[in-house]
């Protein structure tokens, strides 16, 4: 936990949860806040959800609020969109990121440009929630990251937290938001990583990225399960003397360019860690930022340590493991660009 989180949270009682439990909790408290607020997906009622993110909501809230839809992506889209038009805050979720694709014309071409389009007249308040990335033996068709399509889209805001404080308090604010929001939610993180969340009401600043760990040497860059994997990295560089600050985006769109380009101005080198392929990539994006705005205070090339280009996860377990970054990968990364 950072600094400037412990600050906020400083005399709240904590509990230790998972990003799965605090997806839920701030669901339940927005939906018990906010009679407007709605869930509506494929699963999300009787089931709860494809990885239960939503269990127990319809014994709560009835099914006139947790809507179970058929297996039509672009008919869940449309409605939760039409619903935003009028004033509701639905939140739809397509329960793997990978089947998006059928319903990117409600979600780009209409939520994305409305706002816009009606100079502030109509609202777009809508979370996409995504459970996105790989690592789990997926396929296919069940790991794939999507956030570079939508990073790039002006009129979108995109999330990827990767704690359950971050998720709980971002998600949180998403959903009070009067802005259309994508949500990704990595799917590994959601039972494997726990963390203290406060009990309490709370929420965090979108737009806002967050200093994980405080270092001198290098600066890398991070977002959702890749962050830990960063972390684990900067652990075993210290017994090394090597000082890794790392910073966790938490939001990609609005990009938080103040505190990366602060920390690359102390720092001197900086290394962008992502899941998503490598090229045309969030890192793509922060390595033309520091390029263009801080190119002075490089002391080396911007290192990328992504996915590569292929067109989706692999099946395979040791193509999957080759194609996703690793500690020890990040740590090699590290290591020559510190030495550079």
């Amino acid at each position: 936990m950072t600094q400037s989180t412990a600050l906020k949270v400083k005399g709240s009682i904590l509990a230790v949860k998972s990003v799965i439990e605090a997806v839920r909790e701030a669901i339940t408290e927005e939906m018990s806040r906010d009679s407007k607020v709605f869930v509506m997906g494929e699963d999300v009622g009787v089931r709860g959800g494809g990885f239960l993110a939503t269990q127990g909501l319809s014994e709560e809230f009835g099914n006139n609020r947790i809507i179970d839809a058929p297996l039509a992506e672009a008919s869940i889209m449309g409605i939760a969109l039409g619903a935003a038009f009028r004033g509701m805050r639905p939140i739809p979720e397509v329960q793997f990121s990978d089947f998006v694709w059928p319903s990117i014309n409600q979600l780009i071409g209409e939520a994305a440009r409305t706002c816009y389009g009606t100079n502030g007249a109509v609202q777009v308040p809508m979370v996409i929630r995504m459970p996105y990335g790989g690592g789990i033996r997926g396929g296919l068709f069940h790991s794939q990251n999507v956030e570079t399509h939508f990073f790039h889209t002006p009129g979108l805001k995109v999330i990827a937290p990767g704690t359950p404080y971050d998720a709980k308090g971002l998600l949180k604010s998403a959903i009070r938001d009067n802005n259309p929001v994508v949500f990704l939610e990595h799917k590994k993180t959601y039972r494997l990583v726990r963390g203290e969340v406060p009990e309490e009401e709370y929420t965090l600043p979108i737009g806002k990225a967050d200093v994980k760990r405080v270092g001198s040497n290098v600066t890398v860059v991070s977002y959702g399960l890749t962050l830990h994997y960063c972390l684990e990295a900067a652990e075993e560089l210290a017994s090394e003397g090597v000082e890794v600050e790392v910073v966790d985006l938490r939001t990609l769109t609005p990009l938080d360019t103040e505190t990366i380009l602060q920390s690359v101005k102390k720092t001197g080198k900086l290394a962008v860690v992502h899941e998503d392929n490598i090229t045309g990539g969030v890192g793509a994006e922060i390595a033309a930022l520091a390029a263009d705005q801080a190119f002075e205070y490089l002391d080396g090339p911007v290192v990328r340590i992504c996915g590569p280009d292929v067109p989706t996860m692999p099946f395979a377990q040791t193509l999957e493991d080759a194609y996703m970054p690793t500690a020890d990968k990040i740590s090699n990364g590290l290591r020559n660009l510190v030495a550079y």
